[in-house]
């Protein structure tokens, strides 16, 4: 028993260990192999994360810079069409303030040549009564040539 445990163990001495090691061996290199590739991709994950934060960081800050240049830009148009609104008004206020006082004028001249009319008429009239009678126009022409007198004695 001791001999036949001798030669099969000889056997596989000599056979089967070297060919079981060797199995062992490919198969610690394998996991070994398997385990750096775990660790290589699992550094380029970490970088890929690493990249991925910073590539997001960097595209919030560009979205918030788009976004204040474009409520700046907003800003700033609502301001120009404020002002242009405002000149605008202003201008329509002078014209419309010019055109009124025109207006006015011309109203108040075309008023004073009515009262100046008005008034030639009433005086006409008044004159004509008057001097039907030819002793008032005696009075009335005496009446003048006092009023002429005195005005060149006052001056």
């Amino acid at each position: 028993m001791t001999l036949i445990f001798g030669i099969v163990f000889f056997l596989l001495a000599k056979f089967g260990f070297p060919v079981i090691t060797d199995m062992v061996h490919k198969r610690q290199e394998r996991i070994d192999r398997s385990i750096a590739d775990a660790r290589e991709i699992e550094v380029r994950l970490s970088t890929l994360e690493t990249r991925q934060a910073q590539m997001l960081e960097e595209a919030r800050r560009e979205q918030a810079a788009i976004l204040k240049e474009a409520a700046e830009a907003k800003n700033r148009l609502v301001a120009d069409a404020k002002q242009q609104a405002r000149e605008e008004a202003d201008k329509i206020l002078a014209d419309a303030r010019t055109q009124i006082a025109a207006e006015k004028e011309s109203a108040l001249r075309d008023i004073r040549k009515e009262v100046a009319l008005l008034g030639v008429d009433v005086a006409e009239k008044i004159l004509r009564k008057e001097l039907d009678d030819p002793a008032k126009q005696e009075e009335l022409v005496q009446r003048l040539v006092d009023e002429a007198g005195r005005t060149r004695m006052q001056s």
